[in-house]
């Protein structure tokens, strides 16, 4: 049977619609989930939207709709984000489901009678955009940290004893060195937790949008202990509740990998894993933290009116050209900065001139010089063809371990590695000339270089899949044979196959204006 793997977003807030960094947290997810299922795993990768809380409250009294139809609409945006940008997601979440009120409720019921809320008052600065409470010294310039305005809120309010998990979250870090990457960030968390924890608030009574608390209705639940027990709900739990499962629970919790942006960090590797144990609740394998991306240098906003839409840059450019700049332009973590100019000369020069030139001109030649059959690879390898071969050969290990590591960028530029190796031996081996000289031997090297494009073509399927399947069915490689049991030298490419004329993958971008 197998392994399974469980990989989410974070659930996303329906009060504005998808820019940019919802579609790059779910594309590197989809990534991912994709690359597990070609290597064995039985993935689940969940996505979704988060529908509570004030903010959407406000954004609903705005347009004029009740909360309902609100979320309803803008919740759309992002299932139909997931379609046009082509994500693999197996379920799709939001937070107004009944199966999500009956976890939530479960959640607050386990911790309640494990003795971890109580009652109390809240006094302090919150923000409605964060959904956050802020202390005095956190304040910048009478502002949140974001840069956010705060407001001052007294209220009843039950809180959570946060404060009582500051060991035991520090002794669970120091024992699981992986939770949190990168390991920036981690330093950032261990530096929070130990700088020492306030209880949390966890209710909220001034307004009416969010999941009831269960004993006692004058409360709704704080956005964020509604919000991460999303990923619990879509496991089948509570599994003796309404939508229980569970066998799909067992497989899937704990989660394997929570991908989140910077900003939401604390939540997911603070408050999160401290409710899972006041809940005695197994926590996630790993939480993964990447970066922000700015617009020529400014930072995304509203205000500045510089959003850039995923669904536009997709049309402008081809759907698998933004997934691949945005997998490979930015080392996967850190801030990047999002230009045309660079997606342009990525799509250029990696995809046309590198992949694309690689392809069309050997498979060219095949259906010019060898009448459109695929010839077979030699019986005795030139010290030349070994290098290829063995380089293709190493790529699927090196690309595994750094999509493990959520290196996406580092993943790619080993593939691109082989992909320059295989352009030079074209020019160092000359097929051509060969054509004249040694038509037996231009077959061979044909068919080394048709393998090393075969088994490039397969591993790059989860981050350019229509791109792949093209170049693969160019190959006349079965639909059942693109999975990574058939490279790294456990297979090879078919030879006899009659091929098509082959179309250019990665056609050349010319600026029209």
């Amino acid at each position: 049977m197998s392994k399974s793997y469980y990989i989410t977003t974070p659930i996303y807030y329906v009060n504005d619609k998808p820019h940019i960094g919802h579609a790059y947290t779910t594309l590197a997810c989809d990534v991912l989930a994709r690359f597990k299922r070609l290597d064995g795993y039985d993935v689940t990768f969940l996505t979704g939207t988060d529908e509570h809380g004030q903010k959407v409250e406000k954004a609903a009294e705005v347009a004029g709709l009740t909360p309902q139809i609100f979320t309803d609409q803008v919740s759309q945006n992002f299932q139909d984000l997931t379609k046009s940008m082509d994500f693999s997601n197996d379920d799709f979440i939001r937070t107004t489901e009944e199966r999500h009120k009956a976890a939530c409720q479960e959640i607050w019921s386990i911790l309640e009678k494990n003795g971890h809320i109580t009652l109390g008052k809240y006094e302090g600065w919150y923000s409605v955009r964060d959904e956050a409470f802020y202390t005095e010294t956190e304040l910048v310039d009478g502002k949140a940290p974001t840069g956010a305005p705060v407001e001052w809120v007294e209220e009843p309010s039950y809180f959570f004893n946060l404060s009582a998990w500051q060991v035991k979250l520090l002794e669970f870090y120091e024992q699981n060195p992986r939770f949190v990457g990168p390991e920036s960030r981690f330093n950032e968390v261990k530096s929070f937790v130990k700088g020492g924890l306030r209880d949390l608030s966890i209710s909220r009574a001034s307004f009416k949008w969010g999941v009831s608390v269960p004993s006692d209705d004058n409360h709704v639940m704080y956005v964020w202990l509604d919000a991460l027990t999303n990923y619990l709900t879509a496991t089948g739990w509570p599994v003796n509740g309404p939508a229980g499962e569970a066998k799909k629970h067992s497989r899937l919790w704990p989660a394997d990998l929570h991908m989140v942006g910077k900003d939401i960090l604390r939540f997911h590797a603070v408050y999160w894993p401290a409710f899972l144990m006041a809940a005695d609740l197994p926590l996630p394998t790993r939480v993964y933290a990447h970066g922000w991306w700015t617009n020529n240098g400014q930072k995304i906003s509203k205000s500045l009116g510089n959003a850039i839409d995923p669904n536009q840059l997709a049309k402008n450019y081809g759907l698998d050209q933004t997934r691949y700049f945005l997998m490979r332009e930015v080392p996967f973590g850190n801030d990047g900065d999002f230009s045309i100019k660079a997606m342009v000369q990525r799509m250029n020069g990696d995809l046309s001139n590198d992949l694309g030139n690689l392809s069309q001109r050997v498979l060219s030649m095949i259906f010019k010089n060898c009448d459109g059959i695929m010839p077979a690879l030699p019986i005795n390898l030139t010290n030349e063809d070994k290098a290829l071969l063995t380089s293709a050969d190493a790529l699927l290990e090196k690309v595994r371990q750094h999509i493990n590591n959520q290196a996406f960028h580092e993943a790619l530029r080993v593939i691109w590695q082989v992909v320059s190796q295989a352009n030079r031996y074209v020019d160092s081996v000359a097929p051509w000339a060969l054509k004249k000289t040694d038509p037996l031997r231009m077959a061979e090297v044909l068919a080394v270089l048709a393998e090393t494009i075969r088994q490039i073509g397969i591993l790059v399927q989860p981050i350019m899949p229509r791109s792949a399947a093209k170049i693969l069915d160019q190959l006349v490689v079965d639909s059942d044979e693109r999975d990574f049991s058939v490279i790294g030298g456990a297979a090879r490419l078919a030879n006899g196959q009659k091929i098509i004329k082959p179309e250019p993958i990665f056609p050349r971008y010319l600026d029209e204006s």
